[in-house]
């Protein structure tokens, strides 16, 4: 097939399963697409992965960037012939006891990330959690580094430079924080009733430290700040361009979280969410493990090219795929593999 010559979509999506299906490949071709998610229904090991994400490198030009979520502890899709990522709240449990420990496998833990996911293909991941582990969010609990906003600041910063010294961006989520909210944005439209100034005073705090460190890209939480705006975060211009593009000075990629959440729902259907989305401020918007309304919203969008390509041209992997036999990324995995 020969490659489609088209600028990138705002619209990520994933595959059905772990090859491309006939359907798959005329969804990822449609010039409102422009990314692909992967989940565990589309790997069984290594070498089937690294042959997806080939045949997806050769649908179009330029190339559709190919993401995860692959944080660590029960967010890790890829699993057999990867190293197992411990949860970021073990990094937090040894930030209190070591803090110059806990930096060196932050920076390990990441590095790692980058180093196996590019050998595979793969240009990025969806992640660090920069939430604060209020202990209310089960959602979150301990994909979180800790409560201490300081403590997954200076966490989160180092991660990021092992991802970045892995030749991957990284993507902060999920702003302004969910981890005070309880319910499930996946199955709930969740609200935080506190006041702005404690989000300001305390969420946010990761976030300044992450952008310092290079971070490339944010993704907003389905969660109603009701202090702050009526609408989700996702829909907020007052959260995505006032305080994050405003006050925060962020110029990376905004991801929209997966459209098809409970969370995202108060705005009508799936092409109205992703209008709702793109108006408020994000780049680029998810819908996962949803195939008819994934050809609807390619379809409501068809004409949409993203607003601002150099965002996602600094998602794309750096450096060839042999980094895994580099002295770096060895010292890492030895320093992983030690983390209590």
């Amino acid at each position: 097939m020969r490659r489609l010559k088209v600028p990138l979509g705002p619209v990520v999506l994933d595959p059905e399963g772990p090859v491309l299906t006939e359907d798959d490949r005329g969804r990822l071709r449609h010039p409102a697409a422009g990314g692909v998610i992967l989940f565990a229904h589309n790997y069984e090991n290594p070498e089937q992965l690294l042959a997806l994400t080939d045949e997806i490198s050769r649908l179009r030009e330029p190339e559709l960037p190919v993401c995860v979520d692959h944080e660590g502890g029960r967010v890790q899709r890829f699993v057999l012939g990867f190293t197992a990522i411990p949860p970021m709240r073990r990094l937090g449990v040894l930030w209190d006891r070591n803090r110059e420990a806990a930096r060196l496998a932050a920076r390990a833990a990441g590095t790692v990330i980058a180093a196996e996911l590019g050998a595979h293909g793969v240009d990025f991941s969806f992640t660090p959690v920069l939430d604060l582990d209020y202990g209310s969010s089960a959602v979150i609990g301990h994909r979180a580094f800790h409560y201490d906003p300081n403590a997954v600041g200076a966490l989160a910063a180092q991660f990021i430079e092992g991802l970045a010294g892995g030749g991957m961006a990284a993507v902060g989520k999920h702003f302004p924080g969910h981890g005070f909210a309880a319910a499930d944005s996946h199955v709930a439209v969740p609200t935080d009733s506190r006041p702005a100034k404690d989000l300001f005073r305390k969420d946010l705090v990761p976030y300044r430290a992450a952008i310092k460190a290079g971070l490339a890209a944010v993704m907003p939480a389905h969660v109603i700040y009701l202090q702050a705006d009526a609408e989700p975060a996702g829909y907020s211009k007052y959260w995505l361009q006032d305080v994050l593009r405003g006050k925060l000075g962020f110029d990376g990629l905004i991801f929209s979280d997966d459209l098809s959440m409970e969370g995202a729902s108060t705005a009508g259907g799936i092409p109205e969410r992703a209008k709702a989305a793109l108006a408020a401020g994000c780049d680029m918007v998810l819908l996962c493990q949803n195939p008819e309304g994934q050809d609807r919203l390619l379809d409501s969008l068809a004409s949409t090219p993203v607003a601002v390509p150099e965002r996602i041209e600094r998602m794309r992997r750096r450096g060839g795929r042999d980094f895994r036999k580099s002295v770096v990324y060895r010292e890492a995995l030895a320093l992983l593999e030690q983390i209590p």
